[in-house]
C-alpha cells in the first residue's frame, strides 16, 4: 500500500520547513563573511520579494556556471571550489554566508584581511549597492589560551573602546564590538577551545542571526523617532478639541440658537472624524514595523539564551551589552505603540462622546419639529370643522330658499299654506339634516380611509 497517499497535503513541506535551514558544518580554521540583503517592497519593484533575491543569486552562480536553485528555494548551499556558499531566504531579508577553509596560522594583524570575499565577483558585489543591511566577517580559530590572556590581541583587532565577549557554549569563546569598521563590515572572532562537532557551526550560526535580528529589530527606532512628534501633535489637537466640545456644552445651556448649535456639532465631528483618520493613518505606517521588530527582538533574546554565556572577568557578556543598548531601543518602540493605541482610544471615545450628544442635539430638535407639526395639525384640523360649519348654514339656507319659493306657489295655488309659518318651522329640521347627513358623510370617508 502507497501510504503517501494518505497525507494531508501540507505533511511534508511542513515536515521540510524544520529542515529547511541547518547550520553550516565548520571545521577549525575558517573564515566568513556574511551579507543580509534587504527586500524591497514589491510595490517598488516589478519583482515580487523572492524573485528578487532569485536574481541575485542566479546572477552570482551563472558567473561560476553553477545551477541555481528552483524558483521556490528557501535554502541553497554549495561548494564552489575556492569558497562554500549558503544562502537563506526570509520575510524581509535574504542572507549569504560565504565560507573559507584556512590553513595557515593565525596573524591578528591580518585576520580580517584575507577573507572569502577576494572570491567574489566584484562586478556582483557592485550590484548590491543599496540592499546591504548586514555585513559581517567572522573569523573561527583554534585556541588553548585562556580568554583572559587574548583581551589584548582582541583589542587590537577590534578598533572600537568597547570590547564585548564571553564563554559561549562548552568549549568556544567570542568577541566583538558591534561596530562596523572602516572596511564596512562589523567583527566577530570565535575561539575553538574544545567545541564538538559540529557545535562551532551551530555557535556561529547564533552569532550572525543575532547581528542580522539585531539590525532588522532596529529598523523600527527612526520610524519610531518620527512618529513621536507627529503624535504630539495630534494630542494637542484632541486637548484643544475637547476645550471645544466643553465650550461648546456651555453654549447649548444658553440662548444660542438650535441652528448654531447644530453647525457647532457639526464642525467639531468634522474636526474629530480628521484627527481620527491621522492615527489611523499612522497606525497603519507604523502597525508592520512595530510588530515585526518586536519579532526580531525576541529572536534576538532567544539566540542570547542559546549561547549559554559565561563571563569573562572585566568584559561585558553579549546579553549585557543587548540590555543596555539594544533594549531601550525597543522599549521605545513599544511606547510609540503603546501611545499610539492609548490616543486611538481616547479619540474613539470622544468620537463617540461627540456622536451622542449630536445625537440627543437631533432627537431634541426632532421632537420640536414633532410638537409643530402636532400644532399644525391640529390647526389644520379647525379650519375643515369651521368649514364644515360654514357648509351647514350655507346647504340650510339654500334648502329654506326652496322651500320658501315652493310654499309661495303652493298659496298661489289657493292651498291653505303660510309660507313664513313653513320656513320658521322648517328652518331647524332642514339644519338638522343638513348636519346629520355631513356627519354621516365624513363617517363613511374615514371608515373607508380606515
Amino acid at each position: 500500500m502507497d501510504y503517501s497517499k494518505l497525507n494531508h497535503p501540507l505533511r511534508v513541506p511542513l515536515s521540510a520547513e524544520i529542515h529547511s535551514r541547518p547550520f553550516l558544518q565548520l571545521e577549525t580554521p575558517e573564515n566568513l563573511t556574511h551579507f543580509a540583503l534587504y527586500i524591497e517592497p514589491a510595490h517598488a519593484t516589478n519583482l515580487n520579494p523572492r524573485a528578487q533575491q532569485h536574481r541575485i543569486l542566479q546572477e552570482l552562480c551563472l558567473h561560476y556556471g553553477v545551477p541555481g536553485p528552483h524558483s521556490q528555494a528557501r535554502y541553497f548551499f554549495h561548494d564552489f571550489g575556492r569558497f562554500r556558499l549558503k544562502w537563506e531566504f526570509h520575510t524581509e531579508f535574504a542572507t549569504y554566508t560565504f565560507v573559507e577553509r584556512r590553513t595557515d596560522r593565525i596573524d591578528w594583524q591580518q585576520a580580517f584581511q584575507h577573507l572569502p570575499l577576494r572570491h567574489v565577483p566584484q562586478e556582483w558585489l557592485a550590484g548590491l549597492q543599496g540592499k546591504i543591511i548586514v555585513a559581517a566577517h567572522v573569523v573561527l580559530n583554534k585556541s588553548l589560551l585562556r580568554a583572559a590572556t587574548e583581551i589584548s590581541d582582541m583589542r587590537y583587532v577590534f578598533e572600537g573602546d568597547m570590547l564585548v565577549g564571553s564563554h559561549a557554549g562548552n568549549g568556544g569563546v567570542v568577541w566583538t564590538d558591534f561596530l562596523i569598521q572602516p572596511d564596512g563590515f562589523s567583527r566577530f572572532v570565535v575561539h575553538d577551545i574544545d567545541l564538538k562537532e559540529f557545535q562551532a557551526g551551530r555557535l556561529i550560526g547564533r552569532l550572525l542571526e543575532i547581528e542580522t535580528y539585531r539590525t532588522m529589530a532596529l529598523l523600527a527606532l527612526p520610524q519610531a523617532e518620527a512618529t513621536q512628534p507627529q503624535l504630539t501633535a495630534i494630542e494637542k489637537d484632541l486637548a484643544t478639541l475637547i476645550v471645544a466640545m466643553e465650550q461648546s456644552d456651555q453654549d447649548i445651556n444658553s440662548n444660542r440658537s438650535p441652528d448654531d448649535n447644530g453647525y457647532a456639532e457639526e464642525n467639531l465631528l468634522r474636526r474629530i472624524t480628521g484627527i481620527a483618520a491621522r492615527i489611523e493613518k499612522l497606525s497603519v505606517n507604523n502597525g508592520y514595523r512595530f510588530s515585526a521588530s518586536q519579532a526580531y527582538f525576541n529572536l534576538v533574546q532567544s539566540r542570547i539564551q542559546e549561547l549559554r554565556e559565561g563571563r569573562i572577568e572585566g568584559i561585558p557578556m553579549l546579553a549585557e551589552f543587548m540590555g543596555r543598548r539594544l533594549t531601550p531601543a525597543m522599549n521605545t518602540c513599544t511606547s510609540v505603540t503603546q501611545r499610539q493605541e492609548t490616543l486611538a482610544t481616547r479619540i474613539a471615545r470622544s468620537n463617540d462622546l461627540l456622536r451622542t450628544r449630536v445625537s440627543i442635539e437631533q432627537e431634541r430638535q426632532n421632537s420640536q419639529i414633532l410638537n409643530s407639526l402636532n400644532a399644525r395639525s391640529a390647526q389644520q384640523l379647525r379650519v375643515p370643522q369651521a368649514v364644515e360649519g360654514l357648509s351647514v348654514v350655507a346647504l340650510s339656507y339654500y334648502l329654506i330658499g326652496l322651500i320658501g319659493y315652493i310654499s309661495k306657489a303652493l298659496k298661489a295655488a289657493n292651498l291653505p299654506i303660510n309660507p313664513d309659518i313653513l320656513n320658521g318651522v322648517m328652518a331647524p329640521v332642514v339644519a338638522f339634516g343638513v348636519w346629520h347627513g355631513i356627519s354621516k358623510l365624513h363617517k363613511k370617508l374615514k371608515s373607508s380611509n380606515n
